[in-house]
């Protein structure tokens, strides 16, 4: 999830109930050069533990050295991101670009796993497209090179983020009396009972959850309480709802200062206060105010004017331009 899963963004997952996190995909290419962007997303805290640090790109030896630099920051895991279908990527011969070339992702996986000495796992997609389908292959190669857990999209590049998952490719892999390690399905999961249906039903380890988490952290916690319990906890109130939306912004704040800490926070005040009849008033201000007083001013008065009132669960439309490369499970 480009420009989402931040810091301040992994934050409030894990305060949340994620087990454990990715950062944003950072380019091998970039972090070799030295860009900044690329840099600061090394950037990972204790509290966010265990945490990843995923990158992507189409060169050997970019991809070797980034994993060697990764390595520095002292993450739990390095990731190595095949899966993601959008376009600037894809034609770097990127992400979901090298489902094309299986030799070449093998060989970029091996870089990887011998410049570093942390586990190394791999995000992907069941293939190119329908006629190239080839993700059982794909786990045992990478397997055979050293990854330590594969999660894998139920969709092919071509699909992008349109129609239904399919998760029957990735139960068979679980069931590959090959496959030793662990395998994390991802897609579509928005709710309690769909995780519970998902992971009975195919077998996975783990279930990686991405867009629904955005303006809903909630349902992380959900989750494990239905599975534990198979009863649903409440749904968030408002005062839940704005005191997510305070720490999301203090970090924010703190992580990337006063004036890029506002202004990257305003594409979250949508999503949190999905819902909320004539909630448009407020978000018109949250979006144009420029300190953390006036904003927290502006949720005063939502706390107000939206007590005792519980807004439904707004699940994504996958079919949307949601943004993508889910990196919490």
């Amino acid at each position: 999830m480009e420009d989402v899963s931040d810091p301040p963004f992994r934050s409030v997952c894990k305060a949340n109930g994620a087990d454990m996190m990715y950062t944003e995909f950072i380019s091998s290419e970039g972090l070799i050069r030295d860009a900044i962007k690329s840099r600061r997303k090394l950037d990972i805290f204790e509290e966010e533990r265990p945490v990843g640090i995923q990158i992507f790109g189409g060169d050997e030896e970019a991809m070797g050295m980034s994993a060697a630099i990764a390595a520095t920051v002292n993450p739990d895991l390095v990731d190595i991101n095949f899966g993601c279908p959008v376009k600037k990527v894809v034609t770097k011969g990127a992400g979901a670009g090298v489902l094309r070339d299986i030799p070449l992702m093998v060989r970029l996986t091996e870089a990887v796993v011998r410049n570093t000495k942390l586990p190394v796992t791999v995000k992907t997609r069941l293939g190119w497209d329908e006629s190239s389908i080839n993700i059982e292959e794909v786990a045992e190669r990478l397997q055979d090179v050293g990854i330590k857990a594969l999660a894998i999209h139920g969709r092919t590049r071509a699909q992008m983020y349109k129609g239904e998952a399919d998760w029957t490719l990735i139960g068979r892999i679980k069931e590959n009396p090959r496959i030793k390690i662990p395998i994390f399905g991802n897609g579509d999961i928005n709710s309690p009972e769909k995780a519970l249906e998902y992971k009975n039903r195919y077998g996975v380890d783990g279930i990686m959850i991405g867009r629904a988490a955005i303006g809903y952290p909630w349902i992380f916690n959900e989750i494990k309480h239905f599975l534990q319990t198979g009863e649903h906890l409440p749904l968030p109130t408002i005062q839940q709802r704005v005191e997510v939306i305070r720490h999301h912004l203090k970090r924010s704040l703190e992580w990337k200062g006063p004036v890029y800490g506002i202004l990257e926070m305003r594409r979250h005040y949508t999503n949190y206060l999905k819902g909320f009849p004539n909630i448009k008033e407020f978000r018109s201000k949250l979006v144009q105010l420029n300190t953390y007083e006036e904003i927290d001013d502006i949720l005063k008065q939502v706390l107000i004017r939206y007590d005792g009132f519980i807004a439904e669960k707004n699940l994504w439309s996958f079919a949307e331009g949601a943004p993508n490369c889910e990196t919490a499970k």
